[in-house]
């Protein structure tokens, strides 16, 4: 599949392009579970990790000279913001910077945690889901000539097709029940209220007015008193993954509560009407027409397809289905081979998921490598501690914590950002 032209731009900057020599990207708030893959995705990048959370001390002392030092330095962040110190260096000296997300098609597990991903958002401007500053999707949207690109937008239209079809979402899982299983018999209009983890980014930089998901239950509720309304919270938060900030029983008496493993494409299948604040899903809504309302300014709105409750007056051209998905699915995010790190297509991505869903097999964790040092090594009573340990991780943590705990403890514990719980990973596995 060829590279688009706004791909090619990107790639070269922080890719496998052709340069006279390795340019040095100073990568920052990376955790260090994420920087092997990264290292592979952009081989013809020296990659220097700065430490996560860098306190402005260690930035100016220790950081500033080494960036300073280097020609042609750049900045890749994970997230919509450099930290404050970083900032002011890279507008004062005209560093270049790019901000870095997971892309829409990220991972076959149902979950982001510690799984590398599958696609990139990379943006020179803003995170596509920061709604307080234009981004590269969209200027891309605004800008580009989509009916003119007959290629494209006939991709587009078999790319829908394909994810529908498919049942692929952003993340993914095995079917595990259907939805009048779970939903119950229709007897009425169905209106599904999508929850999310209320302290993500994606809230916070794309809803301007606070909003939780009571609010939205209760919008809806209002909106659509003849209707079934189901309120169906983020897996992260049913998983403990991530913490609720609002609790669902204070709007049980207004929505049926779905706490069943649904996936997407499922819970989508026999709804007429959506509403988010800013989740994907309602675009994934929008793929097979049905009518959506957000909360707040989430990247596919504001171009005449959904109902806003949050105007976004720097938009306002009116895009297809088709034109807004070959924007924010075929040119703006960057796809990768898991395998090798080479750069791969939005088709491809598709392929690899379905072919590792098909073969569950190959999703299980790999037993981290034998290692005399390691918990299954020569000082594999050490591993004996997850008795012990387990149960303080789960109260203080999540149960996806857990699970990672147990995978590798070692692992764990190294790829923990705050430095205390680092020192005691330190004393328990002092090995590896």
């Amino acid at each position: 599949m060829a590279v688009t032209r706004r791909q090619s731009e990107v790639f070269a900057s922080l890719s496998s392009a052709p340069t006279p020599e390795r340019v040095t990207t100073f990568a920052v708030q990376i955790t260090e579970w994420k920087r092997e893959p990264f290292e592979r995705y952009f081989p013809d990048r020296h990659l220097r990790f700065l430490p996560m959370n860098v306190g402005e001390r260690e930035l100016e002392r220790v950081w500033k000279p080494r960036i300073l030092a280097e020609k042609g330095a750049e900045i890749l962040a994970w997230g919509p913001e450099l930290p404050g110190a970083l900032d002011a260096l890279a507008k004062a000296r005209n560093i270049p910077v790019t901000f870095m997300e997971d892309g829409f098609l990220r991972s076959v597990r149902p979950s982001a945690s510690r799984t590398p991903p599958l696609s990139l958002a990379l943006d020179r401007r803003a995170l596509y889901f920061d709604c307080r500053h234009p981004s590269d999707l969209e200027v891309l949207l605004k800008t580009y000539d989509f009916e003119a690109d007959e290629a494209l937008m006939e991709r587009a239209r078999a790319g829908i097709a394909l994810l529908t079809e498919s049942g692929i979402s952003k993340y993914n899982g095995g079917r595990q029940r259907t939805a009048e299983e779970v939903y119950g018999v229709k007897t009425r209009k169905r209106v599904l209220v999508v929850g999310q983890v209320e302290d993500d980014a994606s809230i916070r930089y794309g809803c301007l007015s606070r909003m939780t998901n009571n609010d939205l239950v209760r919008l809806a509720a209002l909106e659509q008193a003849d209707a079934q309304i189901l309120y169906k919270p983020h897996p992260d938060v049913l998983s403990r993954v991530r913490p609720a900030r609002s609790d669902p029983a204070e709007v049980a008496h207004l929505c049926e509560l779905v706490t069943e493993s649904l996936p997407l494409a499922e819970a989508l299948r026999t709804v007429d009407h959506v509403y988010t604040i800013t989740s994907l899903a309602g675009f994934e809504a929008l793929l097979r027409n049905i009518p959506v309302t957000t909360a707040g300014c989430p990247f596919y709105s504001g171009w005449g397809l959904t109902d806003d409750r949050q105007p976004n007056l720097r938009r306002g051209r009116h895009l297809s289905i088709e034109a807004l998905f070959a924007g924010a699915y075929l040119l703006y995010p960057l796809y990768f081979d898991l395998e090798t790190g080479a750069q791969t297509s939005f088709e491809a991505t598709v392929t690899a998921i379905r072919r590792q869903l098909d073969e569950p097999r190959g999703l299980g964790r790999r037993r981290p490598q034998w290692r005399a040092w390691g918990p299954y090594g020569l000082f594999g009573w050490r591993h004996l501690l997850t008795v012990f340990v387990t149960p303080v991780i789960r109260k203080i943590g999540s149960d996806r914590d857990v699970e990672d705990f147990r995978a590798d403890p070692i692992r764990f514990f190294r790829s923990l950002s705050e430095r205390r719980y680092r020192i005691i990973g330190r004393i328990l596995y002092p090995f590896g």
